[in-house]
């Protein structure tokens, strides 16, 4: 009886948070995993142990987005690494604080090279040198309205929104390119749990979600075979609200 050969993901971010809960929960549906990190090297390698516990193969690997062709290096040496690539998930973002009064073009650039224009670059390698498999693109609950707190930060992730349809149109049919959109599901870095406690009333299902409820629904995309140019919202109906403002 032949042996399938394991498919391998790569997951941006991967040391910590959703981006841990994602490789850790890829690993347990069986893909070897390539855990991308900027600094965080020794969560990438603690997450690395957990995934080959449960008996998949697990690299950690570096890449620091801000970096001219670090996404083509990054995709290269995936592949190099593992041997092969079939999922690519773009998890990693940065979530700096800036309003309409406050935000610079620089910071505003800063923002969308990390979150949108890495996440399309290494999109774009995946397909020219790999040429088919999976993409999942994390995205944000608020892409529907709008984060008056962080306008750098959801306007980059507006771009992917649009990216994931359009780069969904031109993979296809051999790449599917899919997106989830996390509601509240942890604090900010360096912010208490209560941040997010406090801001339930405004989920309709009253309660926040954990990223092991992401990680799932990036594991569903990540093994479809039938969809491609669909946003998932798991948000508990936050972005819902959007339609009692306007009602």
């Amino acid at each position: 009886m032949a042996i399938t050969a394991r498919k391998t993901a790569l997951v941006t971010g991967a040391g910590v948070r959703i981006g841990r809960a994602t490789a850790l929960a890829l690993g347990e549906a069986g893909f070897n995993i390539l855990v991308h990190y900027r600094r965080s090297e020794a969560e990438a390698i603690a997450v690395c142990r957990l995934a080959e516990q449960r008996g998949v193969r697990a690299w950690p690997i570096a890449a620091d987005f801000d970096e001219p062709q670090a996404s083509a290096r990054l995709i290269d040496h995936a592949v190099a690494t593992a041997g092969s690539l079939e999922v690519l998930v773009n998890n990693a973002a940065g979530f700096p604080q800036d309003d309409l009064r406050s935000i610079t073009f620089d910071r505003l650039m800063a923002t969308m090279r990390v979150n949108a224009w890495a996440p399309f670059e290494l999109s774009r390698i995946f397909a020219e040198r790999i040429g088919r498999g999976q993409i999942v693109n994390l995205l944000d609950s608020r892409i529907v309205d709008a984060d008056w707190t962080h306008v750098s930060y959801i306007l980059s992730k507006h771009l992917l929104a649009a990216l994931t349809k359009m780069m969904a149109l031109d993979y296809a049919p051999k790449i599917a390119v899919n997106a989830i959109a996390p509601g509240l599901i942890l604090p900010p870095p360096g912010q208490p749990l209560e941040y997010v406690e406090k801001r339930t009333g405004t989920v309709p299902l009253k309660r926040h979600g954990m990223p092991e409820q992401i990680a799932r629904a990036v594991v569903f995309l990540a093994q479809s075979e039938f969809m491609t140019g669909e946003v998932i919202f798991v948000d508990g109906g936050r972005h819902l609200e959007e339609y009692k403002q306007h009602g």
